[in-house]
């Protein structure tokens, strides 16, 4: 029968090695923006996608470049843009119609989704440009009719 003594070395070793896993464990690489599977994180950022979206858009911000994308031919009246973000800072978000400025709207990237109201006085081509000085970081947004 073992010692009361020779036990201690066993359970302080046991110990030590759970001990280590867990640190082990909780050093383990969180996944980057550049490796992250954007689909995946819109479905959970920005789920839904109502009947009359007119423009939406998601992807990664790795640099300070904007990325823009343009509905044309939306029609005047009020809208909501809902936008969010994942990674550190804020993303930002120009709002034109026809190349005039129309809205900016902004997003921490805490993953909080954040609306803003438009109001287009006129039918015409409108653009949405995403962009962020924080970058690396995840966006999504969409622009639908205001209820």
């Amino acid at each position: 029968m073992p010692s009361r003594l020779s036990v201690l070395p066993c359970a302080r070793t046991a110990m030590v090695a759970a001990a280590l896993g867990l640190a082990v464990a909780g050093c383990s690489p969180v996944t980057s923006v550049e490796n992250a599977d954007v689909p995946k994180w819109r479905a959970t950022a920005l789920p839904s996608s109502p009947a009359g979206v007119v423009l939406q858009d998601s992807g990664k911000i790795l640099n300070r470049n904007r990325i823009v994308q343009e509905a044309a031919r939306v029609p005047a009246g009020s809208y909501t843009l809902t936008a969010v973000c994942d990674g550190t800072g804020k993303a930002f978000f120009a709002v034109t119609l026809d190349g005039k400025a129309v809205a900016e709207a902004g997003a921490a990237c805490n993953g909080r989704q954040e609306t803003t109201k438009i109001s287009l006085p006129a039918a015409g081509r409108v653009e949405i440009s995403s962009s962020s000085v924080d970058a690396p970081l995840l966006y999504a947004y969409q622009l639908v009719p205001a209820q």
